[in-house]
């Protein structure tokens, strides 16, 4: 990687191409997602929680049925109309301005990632960082939004969590998935809301949600799990193709 902070003097001609293809790190199950995507996300993926390598929760977008499989991946396009933020990100990330008097968060670009190409001319299916006088694209204005999102994002998932597990709601679980003729599939490793739970708590406990800001996620998170069928059939088309 060779991150570099993002100016528009040394990378006035800087463009993204718009590729999603497996070349690019998207050969992957799922993905992290945030509380704050979830009314999008929730009706393009199942939304369910996954350890990260430390063991700690984290809700996640599911792309596939085994490890490495992303079926919403045809070629250099991606098969639905909301991408998750750390996808649509693409070679931008966010950081400090080692330069800058206070902590001020600044837009950084891996100049090492190969959708990224440094030319005056057009090019195809991509995207300017910048106008010709050296303004913002509206390109780049978006990808400042979704890295501030994200950097929001992981508070706003432990905190999530903290509510979900303080109430015993968060459960693994394993599905078995006949894929037509000899073909199988099983899920697991997983975790999601425990529906009964939930529809069992108190008016208050309820209550306790709401006031906390994390009843209309779960909400959205129970509500994902209907785009597991969207996954299996594109799981069918693949095995058939």
């Amino acid at each position: 990687m060779n991150h570099a902070l993002l100016n528009n003097v040394e990378h006035k001609n800087l463009k993204v191409k718009q590729d999603y293809s497996i070349g690019f790190g998207n050969d992957q199950m799922c993905v992290p997602v945030f509380p704050a995507e979830l009314r999008h996300a929730q009706g393009e993926y199942p939304i369910v929680f996954a350890k990260d390598a430390e063991g700690n929760m984290q809700l996640v977008a599911l792309l596939g049925l085994e490890k490495g499989e992303n079926l919403y991946l045809n070629g250099k396009d991606w098969l639905a109309s909301y991408k998750p933020l750390l996808v649509e990100k693409g070679p931008f990330l966010i950081g400090r301005n080692a330069n800058a008097d206070d902590n001020t968060l600044s837009i950084h670009v891996d100049l090492d990632d190969p959708r990224i190409i440094d030319s005056a001319d057009d090019v195809s299916d991509s995207d300017s960082v910048f106008l010709p006088h050296g303004g913002n694209s509206d390109y780049i204005d978006n990808i400042a939004n979704v890295l501030s999102t994200i950097h929001a994002g992981q508070g706003e998932n432990n905190a999530l969590v903290e509510a979900c597990n303080a109430l015993g709601l968060i459960e693994s679980f394993v599905l078995d998935i006949n894929l037509g003729g000899s073909n199988a599939a099983r899920l697991s490793g997983f975790y999601t809301i425990n529906e009964e739970k939930f529809n069992a708590l108190s008016k208050e406990d309820i209550a306790g949600l709401f006031e906390q800001g994390q009843l209309q996620a779960i909400y959205m998170i129970l509500a994902s799990m209907a785009q597991i069928r969207r996954v299996i059939e594109f799981k069918k088309r693949k095995i058939t193709q």
